[in-house]
């Protein structure tokens, strides 16, 4: 993120990796902000453990603790030897009185990652892998700006840059699955592979084929 956070040290705390750091639906009171290592964000869903995320230095995760006093939506696991900077309420408060301008950084950060948490289960209720590889596509193009929409409507061709290990990453399929499924698209020219990028022919095939989907689940 580019903020010098060094005046905050004494807040470090350091997991070994496969330590959990928190567990889904336990109380929680911190967040916390990567400095070294991976943190794997899983969630039960049905009977089935499924990875929401990876998240990297930079990133932030826990931050529903702060903002919405709730139990832990998810578990965090780390997959590496992992360094963060561990915030309870009394030293976030700390953090935004006395430095406003890291503090409007985190904020911007808070909301982009709560978005892009709950965009990301979304796609993980649907039941249909095609519907969920078609989701990704759909969440990944939100953020392109060669996209343009006429009303509510997605009408045009869109890039996405992305490899197949990102796309199953995303839907919570295999490597295989999500193969499988991509090829169902390219046979049926919805989607074309170039190199480590995907031209979608018309995203509102895949907005349909999703609603119709999530009715059903």
């Amino acid at each position: 993120m580019g903020l010098d956070l060094s005046q905050f040290d004494r807040f470090k705390v350091t997991f070994q990796k496969g330590d959990q750091i928190f567990c889904e639906y336990e109380p929680g009171d911190a967040f916390y902000l990567i400095q070294e290592g991976r943190v794997q964000i899983v969630k039960i869903i049905g009977e089935i453990e499924k990875m929401i995320d990876i998240l990297h230095p930079g990133e932030i995760f826990g931050e529903m603790a702060i903002l919405e006093e709730a139990p832990r939506s998810a578990s965090a696991i780390a997959l590496d030897k992992v360094e963060v900077l561990e915030f309870n309420k009394k030293n976030f408060e700390i953090l935004m009185r006395g430095n406003p301008q890291i503090a409007m950084k985190l904020l911007m950060t808070f909301i982009k990652r709560i978005y892009d948490q709950k965009r990301r289960f979304m796609i993980l209720t649907l039941q249909d892998p095609q519907a969920r590889v078609a989701d990704v596509f759909l969440m990944l193009s939100e953020t392109q700006t060669i996209l343009q929409q006429n009303e509510t409507k997605i009408t045009d061709d869109v890039v996405i840059d992305a490899t197949l290990e990102d796309i199953s990453h995303w839907c919570g399929l295999s490597v295989a699955e999500c193969r499988q499924v991509m090829a169902y698209f390219t046979a049926q020219r919805k989607i074309e592979t170039l190199n480590n990028k995907f031209l979608v022919k018309n995203l509102n095939d895949l907005q349909r084929l999703v609603n119709s989907r999530r009715k059903k689940d």
